[in-house]
């Protein structure tokens, strides 16, 4: 049975990662919790416990990716990759800078795989505006998607891993961030403090000229007309226009929603509510606005998000049950026992080994589990999850694989027709990201020893 087990995992992960004819990482998911469950490896009786732990954040995921497509209906995201290139003054540092932060912004208010969808396309429509050549966007393009990626970390509702183990240890949204936030921003910043270092001669870019010639014509745009210029130079249709103060409420309605997931959260307010609530205002208004209905948003949604989380999870659970976790709670559970330290450091690694091995939702998932059945005491037990989120969410970037946002990165690429490889990634990643893993864990032992209380 263990054998079994570890095969169908094996060729599940397999299948998630190569994706043979464009198929939905949720069918290869399917296929092994339907086995699994068939086999009798997880009991019907733990169906109803996954699907509760694993329904809510979904939901919540789900929604925000239906507020950002509500968005980019709008004309939010052209009007972005406008701005990035005008704000960049003709500097390529200044505009790698600020792609940096338009990803970590993203990552904060949506999640990191909508991230990832939003911002690729934004980075290259900006480049093509400003005549960057394909091979000369990898540094921008590379520097956002690991900033999209990493900025998932600081607040456990921008990542659906994050959002389903948080039920399992005991922690809410608030004291997450508490305890999380700083630690991970090292991370982060140290991540694109490397970057910069990485690639300071490539992206010294002058364009100058160019962005005075793009300023002029919008100018002449704005005196003329209402409608925003494309960023391909494509012509622009009924769509295209911004109506400005219908942009105003629609962004209003994301931060509130996303300052009501902490708002709410001592009631006990699940975050599935508000995320629900924000994404049915923003199509109302959309609708009352523009009379658009709801099929994009049916067509874009990825609704099998709940179907994956699911079968994933009962994957797990059958991992579980034929004895992988206690493999790892007898070998590592007296060590990470002994001190929060020792915690904090073997829990982050093991999670950068398994999700750059097995991708970053099993791996954190299997480390949750792992730590709950551990005996430890509630501190240690949450700062212990919480390396998880490190290993899971900044360690996983070593490989491409690691996470599926990464994964996602690359399809889009290539259907930009950018060159991208592993020998590339990898010779960023392995000069920015051991570092900043072991930083932004040292920082984890420092914050929550002795300025959380």
């Amino acid at each position: 049975m263990t054998v079994l087990m570890i095969s169908i995992f094996a060729l599940t992960v397999i299948f998630i990662l190569w994706r043979p004819y464009g198929i939905n990482e949720s069918i290869p998911t399917s296929i092994a919790a339907a086995s699994i469950l068939l086999i009798g490896l997880v009991p019907l009786t733990d169906v109803f416990t996954i699907f509760d732990t694993v329904t809510g954040a979904s939901i919540t995921i789900l929604s925000t990716i239906v507020m950002s497509i509500v968005l980019e209906s709008i004309g939010f995201f052209r009007w972005a990759a406008y701005n990035l290139a005008m704000k960049a003054k003709g500097s390529g540092i200044l505009l790698f800078w600020y792609i940096n932060l338009l990803c970590f912004l993203m990552t904060l208010f949506f999640n990191n795989d909508g991230s990832i969808l939003i911002t690729t396309p934004i980075i290259i429509q900006t480049l093509t505006l400003l005549r960057v050549k394909p091979h000369q966007q990898i540094p921008f393009l590379i520097s956002g998607a690991l900033v999209a990626t990493a900025a998932s970390a600081p607040i456990g509702v921008s990542n659906l891993a994050n959002l389903i183990a948080l039920k399992i240890v005991g922690l809410d949204l608030n004291s997450y961030a508490a305890m999380m936030f700083v630690p991970s921003m090292v991370g982060i910043v140290c991540i694109a403090a490397g970057l910069y270092v990485y690639f300071k001669k490539d992206i010294s870019i002058n364009f100058h000229s160019l962005t005075e010639k793009i300023g002029k014509k919008e100018m002449h745009l704005q005196t003329f007309g209402t409608r925003m210029p494309h960023p391909l130079g494509a012509k622009t249709n009924g769509h295209a226009s911004i109506d400005w103060h219908m942009f105003r409420i629609c962004i209003s309605i994301v931060v509130l929603t996303r300052i009501s997931f902490f708002a709410l959260a001592p009631f006990g307010v699940p975050t599935e509510w508000p995320a629900i609530i924000g994404a049915i205002l923003l199509i109302l208004v959309r609708w009352y606005k523009k009379r658009m209905g709801l099929m994009d948003i049916v067509k874009k949604s990825p609704w099998h998000i709940i179907i994956f989380a699911f079968s994933m999870y009962v994957v797990i659970f059958g991992l579980h049950n034929v004895g992988l976790t206690s493999i790892i709670i007898n070998t590592l559970g007296d060590t990470v026992a002994a001190h929060p330290l020792y915690a904090i450091f073997i829990m982050g690694l093991l999670l950068t080994i398994l999700s750059n091995v097995a991708n970053n939702l099993p791996a954190i998932m299997i480390g949750t589990i792992s730590i709950k059945e551990m005996g430890l005491d509630m501190h240690t037990m949450q700062v212990a999850y919480l390396a998880n989120v490190i290993g899971a969410d900044i360690g996983s970037l070593i490989l491409p694989m690691g996470t599926l946002a990464s994964l996602l990165w690359i399809h889009t690429l290539r259907q930009y027709k950018i060159p991208m490889n592993w020998g590339k990634y990898l010779r960023v990643t392995l000069f920015v990201i051991p570092a900043s893993l072991i930083l932004s864990l040292l920082m984890l032992y420092l914050w929550t020893e002795y300025f959380v209380f």
